[in-house]
């Protein structure tokens, strides 16, 4: 009896000890879960997509998809997906070595002991900076100013250039907390700025007055670099499915591959550090400008990422983006008009038509049955009224289905070069936050108003028209859209010698990486470091000493 919450150990026992037959009796839908909203359900169909593509993408199940399948194959996939068994000693003990010099403690203890004498730095700096008669030690909000002081520090800014500019803006007089006030100041000038890339935690180890707390700061920062080298190590090693979606498969050319396994690094110690673990997103969402370290961690993940099957336009000149970026409104200017709504209108009109005409000629058929004839010829005038308005929605949808098709086909040919415009335009803000950018601006049709989609709904008393002018004008494009499409997919680099062999097309597909199966095995876990083993070995030849 298989009710979907038993694990994959249960199951085996289960379907394995029958002596003649194994047979599982599945519950499809648990009774014990109550479904007071009303209206109906969601189509089947799409929540079996999310769950078959998450399968081969060895991802969790997508929130959105029902815990428990409809089909009882999908119960007993669920139920094979859960592992309860539980770990050995041996294992326990391995996985605990594993996690001694885990980002997220290492930092914590590296937070707790560098905070301070940053802040004093920082506190240093303002006394030497605030003119004569400012100079009161700061209230309870200078932890803000201090926060402040550090997102200019990991953009690249001078603190003491920061400060003095600031306290230079305008006189300090009538000021009830002078540090409330410069953090005021400071954030109207410096904006959001973005961490530049960080340096090893080996070389932010700060100068602190007792040498045994600065020699155990710098072991700390240099267990938490080698982690970090670690991660990227095993990442090249086991290929795990974020690294996959962030950088691609790993290269084989040992070159190429150490580039890799930095990038990985990078994007793996953020992991552990915030502890995100969504196998489909890398790094997740940029933290709140509360936490500078954590904000410039992720910069930093977010400079090694780079897109698998998109474009990576990071390292482009500001001309080149530029440029990129007002291709946007050539590229949407040949668009053909949506029109998805009018044919959802016009293919739901034609079979609500079909089947009142349908109706009628039955009501006809059991009039004249019934010896009624004027009844009867009045129903057949009008299913013969309802089938010419049945015509005369096929002919508007075969209009409208043409323009999507070949909405479609413009969406596929400009693709890349539109999601390049897209791409250099976020690339452009990134770059210069202060600057102002026009936003993207598309030049497709405009769409259609209120009162076109209303003249497609036609009645039976009245005989169908001719198609109105704005239904034929895209009919008409279509033409001039296909040998513009034509002429675009025949499109070649040039060559400045004519001898010179042919580039190819001018702007080529992306190709995304393949689908992996659907049943995989688990990936191991991170080796424990050497010297934790280490330590460990010795500390195990204690206790056998002493025994």
């Amino acid at each position: 009896m298989i009710t979907g919450t038993e694990d994959r150990q249960h199951a085996y026992v289960a379907l394995t000890r029958g002596t003649d037959v194994n047979l599982a009796y599945v519950f499809t839908q648990s009774p014990k879960t109550a479904d007071p909203a009303p209206g109906p359900r969601p189509a089947p169909e799409l929540a079996r997509y999310d769950r078959i593509h998450a399968e081969r993408a060895d991802l969790p199940a997508p929130a959105s998809a029902p815990a428990v399948p409809d089909t009882a194959l999908g119960v007993l996939t669920a139920v094979l997906n859960q592992d309860g068994q539980q770990q050995s000693a041996i294992q326990t003990r391995h996985q605990a070595l594993a996690d001694a010099d885990h980002l997220a403690r290492l930092h914590a203890i590296w937070t707790a002991e560098t905070t301070p004498a940053r802040e004093q730095h920082y506190r240093d700096l303002l006394m030497n900076t605030l003119p004569d008669g400012h100079r009161a030690e700061p209230g309870h909000q200078d932890r803000w100013l201090w926060r402040t002081l550090r997102v200019a520090e990991l953009a690249g800014l001078d603190p003491c250039q920061v400060l003095a500019e600031a306290i230079a803006e305008r006189d300090l007089a009538g000021s009830r907390d002078i540090a409330a006030v410069l953090d005021a100041r400071l954030r109207h000038r410096l904006g959001s700025l973005v961490p530049l890339p960080s340096r090893p935690w080996s070389e932010q180890v700060p100068a602190l007055a007792d040498p045994a707390r600065q020699a155990y700061v710098a072991e700390i920062a240099a267990l938490m670099d080698a982690r970090k080298a670690r991660i990227g190590e095993h990442a090249a090693e086991q290929a795990p499915a974020w690294a996959i979606t962030a950088l691609g498969p790993v290269p084989g050319h040992p070159r190429d591959r150490l580039e890799w396994q930095k990038r990985a690094a990078s994007i793996g110690a953020w992991r552990e550090l915030s502890g995100h673990s969504d196998p489909a997103d890398p790094i997740g969402p940029e933290p709140a400008a509360a936490a500078p370290d954590a904000r410039a961690a992720w910069h930093r993940a977010l400079a090694a990422l780079g897109p698998a099957d998109g474009p990576d336009v990071r390292g482009m000149p500001d001309g080149r983006l530029l440029h990129l970026r007002d291709t946007y409104p050539v590229e949407t200017a040949w668009a053909p008009p949506h029109v998805g709504d009018e044919l959802r209108q016009v293919r739901a009109a034609a079979w609500d038509a079909r089947l009142a005409g349908l109706r009628a000629a039955a009501d006809a058929r059991a009039a004249a049955q019934h010896g009624d004839h004027d009844h009867a010829a009045a129903k057949h005038r009008l299913a013969a009224s309802y089938q010419a308005l049945e015509q005369a929605y096929r002919q508007r949808e075969t209009v409208f289905a043409t323009v999507m098709a070949d909405r479609a086909d413009w969406e596929g040919a400009t693709r890349v070069q539109r999601h390049l415009a897209i791409a250099a335009d976020a690339e452009l803000r990134r770059r210069h936050p202060g600057q102002y950018f026009s936003p993207l601006r598309s030049a497709e049709p405009e769409p259609a108003t209120q009162s076109q989609p209303d003249e497609l709904t036609l009645t039976p008393d009245q005989p169908p028209g001719e198609i109105h002018q704005w239904i034929t004008n895209p009919a008409a494009g279509h033409r001039t859209f296909a040998d513009q499409l034509a002429d675009r997919q025949s499109q070649t680099v040039p060559s400045e010698d004519p001898d010179y062999g042919d580039h190819g097309p001018a702007f080529p597909a992306w190709t995304s990486p393949g689908q992996e199966p659907i049943l995989q095995p688990p990936k191991p876990e991170i080796p424990p470091s050497p010297r934790i083993l280490e330590r460990a070995m010795d500390r195990d030849a204690d206790w056998e000493a002493a025994d």
